[in-house]
């Protein structure tokens, strides 16, 4: 048998502080999903004035990201290089903005930003993955 770590509750309550606080910061109007390795949503804030359907990109781009065990971008860029087939992969969430989140070399959740241009998306849930990293280890 083998044992994974899984994200608790403080762990979500980490990443998710850190990314509103960013993004509140530096007024960007987004949403924040947090989800278990499953793709299962753990934590939902879409902040003040953000767009309603940026909760459904948000939670796609972590779902995406969870289950894929890769950064959403990556298909994002494959799409953009001319890869169209990957527009009818069974995911929503292929924009960039969503990131597995890692500990001891396994997939625990990801995290989806949605309400930003992609790279601001992207950056928001950079910042606050390595800030938990830095505080989990």
């Amino acid at each position: 048998m083998k044992l994974v770590p899984v994200l608790l509750n403080d762990d979500v309550k980490a990443i998710a502080e850190a990314s509103a606080c960013y993004a509140i910061e530096h007024n960007h109007k987004v949403t924040i999903a947090i989800v278990d390795s499953g793709g299962h949503l753990l934590h939902l804030n879409r902040l003040e004035d953000t767009a309603p359907f940026t909760v459904d990109m948000a939670t796609a781009k972590a779902k995406t990201a969870a289950l894929t065990k890769r950064e959403t971008g990556f298909y994002e860029d494959l799409v953009l290089k001319g890869r169209l087939s990957f527009l009818g992969m069974p995911l929503e969430g292929i924009m960039e903005g969503g990131f597995p989140i890692i500990i001891e070399e396994q997939v625990v959740g990801a995290i989806g930003v949605s309400g930003s241009t992609s790279q601001i998306d992207a950056k928001i849930a950079n910042v606050a993955l390595n800030n938990y990293q830095h505080k989990a280890f």
